[in-house]
């Protein structure tokens, strides 16, 4: 395997500074056309991604194909403002000079993907990547076999090899891929993962764009609207069966709503996913838990939580279905408490005030997203400025992510570096300042030696007025 991938990888290196050199219009083509293949297609994905994880069509729709859809719909829009020169402003030091800010293509990119939105989460920086004029070499996940040969099968009848390939395979594949001096590295995936690849990337002082995850708080002040913020809660730790980096992870609640908060989560569980536990295993709105690997986890995370099951609580190896699960009277120091769940446990944790909510979240790793309810803005938006998270809803949970104008990341050990929009543009770009001398005499040629007391003197006014 090895041979073939740095055959590979030498095409596309071959083929960089063709790609580099397309216009606005030639890259736009490239994701208009991927935008049209998707649309029709969108069955296909859907069939997929059942397959795999038993994801509802529904689902499939709003978190798979609509960010990449949206993704693409804004590049078409914004590509050639993005690729035109950034003027900036001229200090008075330099002045008769010009500077600008090119955004030109790293080159060779290599985007991997995790298993929990294998099409959101590999098209999505593909998108960047094509917008930026780089080629790129994609390795999704292999827990996910029936969405990547859907990919592969998409994408080989849009571009050439040399542009764009996807390589299949396990750790395996993605280590020899790591050993290649790509010129960036999308890698979506666990923090343990992450380091991984910093690692490789640091062999070849590639830069990384690391999507990482994290335990990811809910606070929930005395005066939110409970019922709002149920739903919302428990909308976004349910969908993909709450196998996506951005669910809240747990809540940490005012002592004085907590006991309504509960009610209010039970309720709507029940109201999404049904009322007794055989109606919510046969709902056809909640994904599957990918592996069984994952599965005897989440349920070893359950069993030894020590918590109370307020709600759900019910599992089935043979389908790998996890009940929704409300658990209350939770140890901090559980290992519930200690890793990303990943699963649709939800743990609810009482805190005398929202000052103790800041001080949990703050002794802890910083999270990958972190949401407030609070029925005031400007305590909502007090609790956002005391903590840090590498994106944050308040009043809702989640959709952040999908909102292509927001730039999407970590924070140290959530990941770092940001995608979406622009800022996945910037991402895949090399940011080259230019400065135009737009005249024979320049100010700075005042300084040239010899030093002279006059070249002193223009020195000390330079550092004094410019």
């Amino acid at each position: 395997m090895a041979s073939s991938l740095e055959a590979l990888f030498a095409r596309q290196q071959a083929a960089r500074w063709r790609v580099a050199a397309t216009s606005a219009d030639q890259r736009r083509a490239k994701l208009r056309a991927l935008l049209e293949a998707l649309v029709a297609h969108r069955g296909e994905a859907q069939a997929a991604l059942a397959a795999d994880f038993r994801k509802a069509p529904e689902e499939v729709d709003l978190t798979e194909l609509y960010p990449v859809i949206a993704e693409i719909k804004g590049a078409l829009r914004n590509l050639p403002r993005w690729m035109k020169p950034w003027k900036v402003a001229t200090p008075m030091a330099f002045f008769g000079s010009a500077g600008s800010i090119l955004h030109e293509p790293k080159g060779v990119t290599l985007i991997i993907s995790p298993w929990n939105y294998p099409i959101n989460l590999t098209l999505g920086p593909l998108v960047s990547a094509l917008a930026a004029g780089n080629c790129a070499i994609l390795k999704p996940s292999e827990l996910t076999p029936h969405t990547t040969a859907f990919l592969r099968k998409l994408l080989a009848g849009l571009f050439p090899e040399e542009e764009v390939a996807l390589v299949e395979g396990d750790a395996g594949a993605a280590q020899a891929l790591l050993s290649l001096p790509f010129d960036h590295i999308f890698f979506t995936g666990s923090p343990a993962v992450g380091k991984v690849v910093m690692k490789a990337a640091a062999e070849h002082l590639a830069s990384v764009t690391l999507e990482l995850g994290g335990k990811s708080p809910v606070l929930v002040d005395a005066d939110a609207n409970l019922q709002e913020a149920a739903r919302k809660i428990a909308w976004g730790k349910c969908l993909n069966g709450g196998q996506t980096c951005v669910a809240p992870d747990y809540v940490l609640v005012h002592e004085r709503v907590h006991d309504a908060l509960v009610t209010q989560l039970k309720r709507v569980f029940a109201s999404f996913y049904g009322n007794t536990p055989a109606e919510r295993m046969a709902s056809p709105d909640l994904a599957r838990i990918i592996h069984g690997r994952h599965f005897t986890r989440i349920q070893s995370l359950l069993e030894t939580s020590g918590a109370t099951v307020a709600f759900g609580g019910d599992t089935d190896e043979a389908s790998r279905y996890i009940s929704p699960t409300l658990l209350t009277e939770v140890d901090p120091a559980s290992p519930l408490m200690q890793e990303e769940i990943f699963g649709p446990l939800l743990p609810v944790l009482k805190v005398p005030d929202m000052d103790a909510a800041v001080s949990f979240v703050n002794a802890r790793p910083k999270p990958l997203a972190l949401y407030v309810f609070s029925g005031d803005r400007y305590r909502a938006e007090a609790l956002v400025a005391r903590t840090t998270a590498g994106g944050s809803c308040i009043n809702d949970t989640v959709t952040h992510f999908a909102h292509s104008g927001l730039p999407s990341g970590g924070v140290n050990a959530s990941g770092f570096g940001k995608a979406h929009g622009v800022h996945g543009f910037q991402a895949f770009s090399n940011a080259r300042g230019l400065l135009r001398q737009r005249t024979r005499f320049s100010a700075i040629q005042l300084m040239y030696p010899p030093y002279t007391r006059f070249v002193r003197r223009m020195i000390d006014l330079t550092l004094r007025y410019f």
